[in-house]
C-alpha cells in the first residue's frame, strides 16, 4: 500500500465563501418586447391562481417535470421513507431494518439498497415491489453502500473496523473484506467503475480501491475528518468535506493530492455534484447542540461558495435528480427534508419523514401509494437470498405526513 505525500506539490488553495453574487452564479433569463411582456404577466397570473388564502406563492409540482422516487433512511425510526418526486408526497414507508444509516439505488433503477448499522447488514429490496431479495452480513457499524456503474458489486463501509466489505449482487455473498482507513464512513465509485474512494472520517485520508483487485492502492491525505466524496463527472476530480474543519476539497486523483480548499458551512457531511458537473452542494449538519441549517453551493472550476441555502436543522444527505432540476436534502434533527429548486437556488417544498432521516438516493422507478411495508430480516449474521419473500404489508402509513447519507 503507498500513501501519498503529504507535502507533494503546493498546498491547496484556500478560498473563503462569497455572498452568493460571486461570478459563479448563473445570470438570469431577461425578457424582451411584447412576447416577453406576454410571458411575465401569463407566468403573474398562474401564480395568484396558485396563492393560497393566505398570500403564500406555491409554485406547481408539475413545473419540475421530475419523475420518480425519493428514499430516505431513518436512522432512528428503523425505516425508509419513499417519497413521489413530482408531488413530493410520501408514498409508502418500509420498517423493520434496525438503524439504517444510508440508501442507494442501484444504477438501473431495479432495487433499493439499504444497510442495519444494528446489525451489520446490507439488505436488498426490488423497487418496484418492495419485496425483499437478500441480506448480507457486513463488517461492523456499516455506514454506507455503494454500486459499481454495472450493478456488480456492491460495498459498505464498515465504520468500526476499518473495513470495506465487497458484495456480489447476483449471489448477495461478500467477495472481499478490505481494509482502509479509521473509521470509513462515506464512499463512491468513479465514473468508469475501476476505483472507489472512501473517506475515512476517523482520520485524515481518503482511501483508493482498485475494484478489480479490491485492494487498497493508496491513501490522499487531505485534512481533518473527512466525510463524503463526489465525482466530477468526467471522473478526475474528488470533492470530500472535512466534518473537523468546515471546509471541502478538490482533489486530483491522478496527481494524488488536494488541489483547492474552501470554507463552507459548520460540520459538513455529504456531498453531491449537478450531473453537468458545474456545481458541488455541500450539506452542513453541524452538531446537535448547535445544529447547521444550510447547504453551500460550490462552483467547482473558481471552487468558491457562490450561494448558501438555508434548508433546515441538521443538513446531512443530498442528492440531485438526474435531470439537475431539483436537490434533495435530508435534515436529521428536524425530520424532514427539503426540496431544492436548482435553477433558483431555493427551497421549495419540505417534507415530513421519519426520525432522524440520514441518506437520501433517486430512484427512476414510481413507487405506488401503499400501506406500510413490515420486512422481517433474517438474524443478525445469517445472509439470505430470497427473491419469493416480498414481505407483509402492515397498517396503512401516515397519510399526514407530506413528502420528501455522517
Amino acid at each position: 500500500m503507498t500513501h501519498a505525500n503529504d507535502d507533494q506539490g503546493e498546498p491547496p488553495e484556500t478560498t473563503e465563501p462569497t455572498d452568493g453574487a460571486g461570478s459563479g452564479r448563473r445570470a438570469g433569463r431577461v425578457w424582451l418586447g411584447a412576447a416577453g411582456l406576454a410571458v411575465l404577466v401569463a407566468v403573474a397570473s398562474i401564480a395568484v391562481a396558485l396563492a393560497d388564502d393566505d398570500g403564500a406563492e406555491r409554485p406547481p409540482s408539475a413545473a419540475a417535470g421530475v419523475t420518480g422516487t425519493i428514499w430516505v433512511a431513518n436512522e432512528a425510526g428503523d425505516s425508509l421513507t419513499a417519497i413521489d418526486a413530482a408531488t413530493h408526497e410520501v408514498v409508502t414507508t418500509v420498517s423493520g431494518i434496525a438503524g439504517p444509516h444510508n440508501v442507494q439505488v442501484a444504477p438501473d433503477g431495479n432495487t433499493i439498497w439499504t444497510v442495519s448499522g444494528h446489525d451489520s447488514l446490507a439488505v436488498m429490496l426490488d423497487a418496484a415491489t418492495l419485496g425483499l431479495h437478500g441480506t448480507v452480513g457486513t463488517g461492523s457499524m456499516p455506514a454506507h453502500v455503494v454500486l459499481t456503474p454495472d450493478g456488480s458489486t456492491a460495498y459498505t463501509s464498515n465504520g468500526e473496523d476499518g473495513t470495506v466489505t465487497a458484495i456480489d449482487t447476483a449471489t448477495m455473498r461478500p467477495t472481499a473484506t478490505i481494509p482502509v482507513g479509521a473509521g470509513p464512513h462515506g464512499l463512491r465509485p468513479s465514473p468508469d467503475g475501476s476505483r472507489i474512494v472512501v473517506a475515512n472520517i476517523g482520520g485524515s485520508t481518503l482511501s483508493v480501491i482498485d475494484t478489480a483487485s479490491n485492494e487498497e492502492v493508496t491513501q490522499i491525505e487531505v485534512g481533518a475528518a473527512p466525510a463524503q466524496v463526489a465525482f466530477s463527472p468526467d471522473g478526475r476530480f474528488v470533492y470530500a468535506s472535512l466534518n473537523a474543519e468546515d471546509a471541502v476539497v478538490k482533489v486530483d486523483l491522478a496527481k494524488g493530492r488536494a488541489i483547492a480548499k474552501t470554507t463552507v458551512g459548520s460540520g459538513p457531511i455529504q456531498t453531491y455534484v449537478s450531473p453537468d458537473g458545474e456545481l458541488l452542494l455541500v450539506a452542513n449538519q453541524g452538531t446537535e447542540d448547535a445544529p447547521g441549517t444550510t447547504v453551500s453551493v460550490v462552483d467547482t472550476d473558481s471552487f468558491e461558495v457562490v450561494e448558501t441555502i438555508e434548508t433546515g436543522e441538521g443538513a446531512h444527505g443530498i442528492v440531485i435528480d438526474p435531470t439537475g432540476r431539483q436537490a434533495y436534502v435530508t435534515n436529521i434533527y428536524g425530520n424532514d427534508v427539503a426540496v431544492i429548486d436548482l435553477q433558483e437556488l431555493r427551497v421549495v417544498a419540505r417534507v415530513p419523514v421519519g426520525e432522524a432521516p440520514n441518506g437520501i438516493s433517486f430512484s427512476p422507478v414510481v413507487v405506488d401509494e401503499q400501506p406500510t411495508v413490515e420486512l422481517q430480516l433474517p438474524d443478525a449474521g445469517m445472509d439470505s437470498h430470497d427473491e419469493g419473500d416480498e414481505g407483509d404489508e402492515g397498517d396503512e402509513g401516515d397519510e399526514g405526513h407530506g413528502d420528501d447519507g455522517h
